[in-house]
């Protein structure tokens, strides 16, 4: 299946959050409405959605603060897990911040989300 990287638009949202849900990234301390409205006001272009057949069914947001870059919303629906798209989507954000000069990337992932330590 070929995954299309493309920046995220808003027809996009309401699969975004579905996405979202469905791999439980979703917790009571973050609105993933809330979380959206924000990114699309600061950085915008470094909110990719990855599209099979036109459908979403990878995230990933990138930020850039001038030192070092944070990734979040890492997100493959659970049926397309293991052909390879969270680390196409992971490489096309390190690719979009390395562009911008970032040298050093953070992630930090929930100690509720213990099984995608494996694919970092």
């Amino acid at each position: 299946m070929e995954l299309q990287v493309t920046p995220f638009q808003d027809s996009y949202r309401d699969a975004v959050v579905d996405l979202w849900y469905q791999v439980g990234l979703v917790s009571a301390h973050n609105d993933p409405s809330i979380d959206i409205e924000h990114k699309v006001r600061y950085q915008p272009e470094l909110f990719f959605v990855g599209l099979a057949g036109g459908r979403v069914v990878a995230t990933v947001m990138a930020g850039h603060e001038g030192h070092r870059g944070l990734l979040s919303y890492l997100a493959v629906v659970p049926e397309c897990q293991g052909l390879g798209m969270g680390r196409h989507m992971l490489e096309h954000a390190e690719r979009a911040l390395s562009e911008l000069g970032c040298m050093k990337v953070n992630l930090q992932v929930r100690d509720s989300n213990l099984g995608v330590v494996g694919f970092y």
